[in-house]
């Protein structure tokens, strides 16, 4: 989610770190200074984050063959800004990091924009040409929106929403493999005006945007430094583990920021490592889990700042946590053990 700070941060840039200066905590961290961020970040990075978890939910929503008015966008709307404001009581001692306060108003409007007008149209003229279809086959179109809809949060788990190719998926919409004859033809051309219309405008708009982050900043850092208890033993499965030092600190490395980032924290966990600083950092860090709705919380030394209701799976909740960083790898190991893998959504690493 690299990407969408680039919306705010033309106003604020350099905002943030210029009350803050780290602290005991920063002065001592093993973690080299280029390396090192604001620890307000995990928190605020969850709003960024709810804006990939959201898409994925559609698009399995979408893949399950159901329709698409029925799927919740205006709660969606609602959770993203309960997760802003639940993440925003944490940061009262920390100084007010305005540029990433701005990114996130403006994407969260954005937002609430795009998904109240998509559902005000699913609500109205999609649920009554959705109407119109026979039988409980998906038609074309439909099955075409699922597999772009998935195709998306594949491609921005990992990298920038506006790097994706629109106008590619425009015209597979229109390619002759998708023919514009057969039955159900009062859904199927009013799928292809809503696809089309939602490409040309994010085609657009995605233009826009890469041209004015290109212009304006240089590419983040891709990895995140983190301070271990051990290092881990290789394998082929984790080729961007690099190892930078070993000194009485612990093991100095680096790992994939953003998506990666979870990954290789439990790949980390899984052979009992543990960790000591994340991106300079030795205070709390912010997971995610998919869980029961009566899972019981773990140890006291890790807080529940908010629950929210998977709207698409009945029973299942998002569980956010404030973990102390030297705690994260015994919670991996814990969830894992217990709910398996899947259960770990996402660990936000600033």
């Amino acid at each position: 989610m690299r990407t969408l700070r680039a919306l705010a941060l033309l106003a604020f840039a350099g905002f943030a770190l210029a009350g803050w200066h780290g602290g005991a905590a920063a002065a001592e961290a093993a973690t080299p200074p280029v390396h090192q961020r604001t620890p307000d970040q995990t928190f605020l990075t969850f709003p960024e984050w709810y804006l990939v978890h959201s898409p994925a939910e559609y698009a399995a929503y979408l893949g399950s063959g159901r329709p698409p008015s029925a799927f919740p966008l205006f709660s969606h709307i609602g959770q993203f800004w309960q997760g802003y404001r639940a993440v925003g009581r944490e940061l009262g001692n920390y100084p007010f990091n305005g540029g990433y306060h701005l990114m996130v108003m403006v994407i969260g409007t954005s937002t609430t924009v795009e998904y109240a007008v998509k559902g005000a149209y699913e609500h109205t003229v999609g649920r009554l040409a959705e109407a119109t279809r026979s039988g409980p086959a998906q038609v074309p179109e439909e099955a075409f929106a699922a597999r772009y809809a998935q195709a998306y949060v594949d491609f921005i788990r990992v990298d920038p929403w506006y790097l994706f190719d629109f106008g590619a998926e425009l015209r597979r919409l229109w390619a002759a493999q998708l023919p514009l004859s057969g039955p159900n033809l009062i859904r199927r051309w009013e799928r292809r005006f809503a696809l089309t219309t939602e490409l040309l405008v994010k085609a657009g708009y995605a233009q826009a945007i890469q041209l004015g982050t290109q212009a304006i900043y240089d590419a983040p850092l891709p990895v995140t430094a983190v301070v271990l208890s051990g290092a881990p033993a290789r394998d082929a499965a984790h080729p961007d583990y690099a190892l930078l030092e070993t000194g009485a600190a612990g093991v100095l490395a680096t790992i994939p920021r953003y998506e990666g980032f979870t990954a290789y924290s439990r790949w980390l966990a899984g052979q009992g490592i543990d960790f000591r600083e994340i991106a300079g950092n030795r205070g709390e860090v912010v997971v995610s889990l998919l869980v029961p709705a009566q899972w019981p919380p773990p140890g006291s030394a890790t807080r529940v700042l908010f629950v929210q209701p998977i709207l698409t799976r009945p029973g299942t909740v998002r569980v956010v946590l404030a973990t102390p960083i030297d705690r994260l790898g015994g919670l991996l190991r814990q969830v894992e053990s217990g709910l398996g893998a899947g259960a770990i959504e996402h660990v936000y690493d600033f």
